[in-house]
């Protein structure tokens, strides 16, 4: 008689599990046009500003667009836009135009085109109007966007934490310490904190409501991530920053009146 085959049950042993399996997928590559057409913007409109001061002895641009309280309470609504895209020195564009390439590049290519513009005007808007709302000061600068973009990839990167594994929490400690460390700066005169805090708001609040949410699809070998986000969620986020915080203006002009 021979002896029966000898098995992990028959010889009390424990299968050993099958090691994971780590799986590269790959994320549609998305050029930073947004970007760059922002910083274009940014420096043509900067070389205006200094060409008027040149010219004309005053900086035409901001004369023209940027956040002035009493100009926008007269009606001149365009001033919680423009600011953004105006600048008072070569260093302030340098530093924020720096700052728009590293956030931005990637942002955009999590974000798209689209959502990715909608997030930043969005984030500065919301920044102009706490701005105009709590500081009497005229102001300038695309930071009241940037901070936006600074609070979208916060919320971003956590709710889409298994995605980036290990890495989400360095990302997020390093998202709120460059966060704190510039709010702390911005308590120097002559800086804009409330537009700095209403345009992190702002972010954080569009990228709640629309950033992408990641999700698997398919079967091994042919896996892909997905945006389990519906489309109009960009515009559900873009119109609900917008009517809050427009909410924020009419509230501050009834209390004053």
């Amino acid at each position: 008689m021979t002896n029966p085959p000898t098995t992990p049950e028959s010889t009390g042993e424990v299968a050993a599990p099958a090691p994971a399996q780590s799986i590269v997928v790959k994320w549609p590559a998305v050029k930073p046009i947004v970007t760059y057409t922002l910083i274009a913007i940014c420096v043509i409109l900067y070389a205006g500003q200094y060409l008027s001061q040149l010219l004309l002895g005053f900086d035409l641009p901001f004369a023209l667009g940027g956040k002035i309280n009493a100009a926008i309470t007269a009606g001149e609504l365009w001033r919680l836009f423009s600011p953004m895209f105006l600048h008072g020195s070569i260093i302030h564009l340098g530093l924020n135009m720096y700052a728009l390439i590293i956030l931005g590049r990637n942002i955009e290519q999590a974000f798209g085109h689209s959502r990715f513009t909608a997030l930043f005007i969005a984030a500065g808007f919301a920044g102009n109007v706490l701005s105009y709302v709590f500081s009497p000061n005229p102001s300038l600068g695309s930071s009241t966007a940037i901070f936006g973009l600074l609070g979208a990839e916060a919320v971003f990167v956590y709710l889409n934490r298994k995605f980036f594994g290990a890495r989400s929490k360095p990302i997020l400690i390093n998202a709120a310490v460059v966060a704190g460390i510039n709010l702390v700066l911005g308590l120097s005169p002559g800086i804009d904190n409330w537009g700095h805090l209403g345009g992190l708001l702002g972010g954080m609040l569009f990228a709640l409501l629309a950033c992408p949410r990641w999700q698997v699809t398919g079967y091994l070998p042919d896996v892909a991530i997905t945006d389990s986000r519906p489309g109009f969620s960009t515009w559900v986020g873009f119109g609900l920053v917008l009517a809050l915080f427009s909410g924020a203006i009419l509230i501050s002009r009834l209390l004053i009146h």
